[in-house]
Parts: C-alpha cells; structure tokens; sequence
C-alpha cells in the first residue's frame, strides 16, 4: 500500500509501536552495532559510485569523438548518477557515511557544488526536517507545497522549479538575504561564502566552455536530464503520508532492487532512516529486517507511488 496505513506489529499494550517505543526497545549491544560507522564502507560504496560516473563519462567521450550511434543515450545514465549523489550529501549531513567525520565534510560539499546545494545551508535545512518531520510550519521541506495536481507533478517532476530555487538561494546566500528561522547565523556566514565561493567555480565552468564543451556533456546536460528521476524518487519519502508526529507514519518506505538501494546510499528504507537517522547507510538493510513488522507506510516500489500518487490527483 503507498497512500494508505498497514496493519503494524503491537506493542504490549495491543496498540502499534511508534518509533520512540521501538527505540527504546533496542538493547545497548545491538544499539552500538547498528550505529557504528565505517570508513571502509563508505569509502568502497563512494568507490562504486564515483567509478560508475567515470565509466559512464568515458564512454560519453569516446562515444561523440567517434561518432558512436545512439552515444547521447548516456546523457541520462549519466545525469542519475550524477544527481543521486544527493543521497551522499543527505547523508553526509548526519555525518554517518564514514567513521572520520572530515570525510562526511568534504564529501558533502563536494556533492553541493555538482547539485547546486550549498552544504553548509542544507545541513541545518535538512536536520530541521528530521526533527519536524512533515509537520506545517514547522518542517522546511514543507515550506515548498507538495504538486497537488497533475500538471503541478508534471512541472514538479520536471526539475525547473529545482534549479530555478538553486540559483536563488545561491544568490540569497551570497548576498546575505537569507534568513530562515533554522538557520544559525554560524551557518548562515558559512553558508553565505561557500555560495560565492560555488559562483565563483560555476563561473569558470561557464568560461570553459568556450574552450571545450566537456562539461557540458558530462554535467550540465546530464543533470537537467536526470533531475526528475530523482523528484520522483524523493515524492515518495514523505508524499501523501499524514502529517503527524510519529516517523512509522510520517515516512514512507519503498521496496526495490539493488541497483535503486546502491544509488540511493540504501536511504528507500527511508522510514528507518528517519526513526533512527544515526544508523549508517551500510547498517540499515539490517534496520529494516528489525522494523519491517512495525512499518505503517511502504509502497512497492517507485513505480506504484508514483501511479497512485497521481490517481489521487485526477
């Protein structure tokens, strides 16, 4: 079921668990296994991830220098590789990738720079989301509504609004215009100098390119083309699920295959992310076998939400 609550595991009292009782429930032993973090891990999965894009990247470039037929084909692959790295800046954002936490550091701004996602200002953004989850006026992912029509999902998934807002924090940022009410002064100065420090960057790409249109293959093209495969996925995190308090309903999990867990850093298994945000990506597969009875919201798979979240729109 995507839209609707499932039957859940009871607790003693006959009543379904909520997150704060499942928690409690976990015994110290198994608390310091599923919350330990690895460099080795996170380093093999970064591995895996970054060798995809250069294999995809070479064979962009050898594809057009030879005139391959059908070589623009990896735009796309290339562009979802490229534009899941969001999934690595998220969880850098948690510090859990990796045991040392300078890695979490430089790889969540390294990830920024590709997406147009200053780290510095989604850090503080996204921890307000953990802890207002789907809650109004209180969770900023809110802040921009949900598409509540087909052709709202259509511009939506399209990715324009995405790099339309991007652009305008980035220059908010730079100027020293943004002011939400989540964002630390701290953070707000450091965000506020990466953003022009990432001006500065996008500005010598822009000039290369009338040097070589590399980037523009290998970047720009891609991820405009692979930014709605990664709206769509991220709908199905909190979409239609009630707006209440509890993570097992506030939070969607979504069962798929590997290759969608492998890009997405493992974070379909969203709702043990959320009841639970300092299990680290290698340690929620493990989560998710402990939780699955108690799971309130689930879909099976990207597909189906995203068919009955439009059937509820028409």
């Amino acid at each position: 079921m995507t839209g609707t609550v499932q039957p859940a595991a009871a607790g003693q009292g006959g009543e379904p668990l909520d997150h704060r009782s499942f928690l409690a429930a976990v015994v110290p032993a198994d608390r310091a296994w599923l919350t330990a973090r690895s460099d080795r891990a996170g380093l093999l999965h970064l591995a895996g991830h970054l060798g995809a894009i250069a294999l995809v990247s070479a064979g962009i470039v050898a594809g057009k220098s030879a005139g391959v037929p059908l070589w623009w084909l990896l735009l796309p692959v290339q562009g979802v590789l490229l534009v899941f790295l969001f999934t690595l800046e998220h969880e850098c954002t948690h510090q859990t990738p990796f045991a040392d936490p300078r890695l979490s550091e430089v790889m969540g701004h390294a990830t920024g720079l590709v997406l147009l996602l200053p780290f510095a200002w989604f850090r503080p953004f996204h921890l307000a989301h953990h802890r207002h989850t789907n809650l109004p006026g209180l969770d900023p992912e809110l802040d921009a509504d949900k598409p509540a029509s087909a052709g709202a999902w259509l511009w939506h998934v399209s990715g324009l609004p995405y790099w339309q807002g991007q652009v305008r924090l980035i220059l908010r940022l730079a100027l020293g215009r943004e002011h939400a009410p989540w964002l630390p002064e701290r953070a707000r100065l450091r965000a506020g100098r990466e953003a022009r420090a990432m001006l500065a960057v996008h500005a010598l790409v822009a000039a290369s390119l009338w040097i070589s249109p590399l980037a523009l293959w290998l970047w720009i093209l891609p991820v405009l083309l692979g930014q709605p495969v990664l709206r769509l996925y991220l709908l199905a995190e909190h979409g239609d699920c009630p707006r209440v308090a509890d993570m097992f309903l506030n939070t969607r999990t979504t069962f798929t295959n590997r290759i969608v867990r492998f890009l997405a850093w493992n974070m379909p298994y969203h709702t043990e992310h959320h009841v639970w945000p300092a299990v680290p990506f290698h340690r929620l597969p493990a989560l998710h076998r402990r939780m699955r009875a108690h799971l309130r919201m689930t879909a099976p798979g990207y597909a189906a939400f995203t068919r009955d979240y439009l059937s509820r729109r028409l």
